[in-house]
């Protein structure tokens, strides 16, 4: 069984802990296009995308 931070990864992404690398990849474009500091003036942003890049790194 997977542990509790390991399926925070898969619920940051938005995607099934069965999802396949396809799915993962493209929730993974599609949340870093959202929240990257460039395109999101937001000062929450720049943390958000830090927490996404390290759920699609594991």
């Amino acid at each position: 069984m997977l542990s509790d931070d390991i399926m925070n990864y898969y619920a940051i992404l938005g995607v099934s802990q069965y999802a396949k690398y396809r799915e993962i990849k493209a929730a993974y474009r599609r949340l870093s296009l959202k929240y990257h500091p460039d395109r999101n003036s937001s000062p929450a942003s720049e943390n958000s995308i830090k927490i996404i890049n390290v759920a699609f790194s594991f």
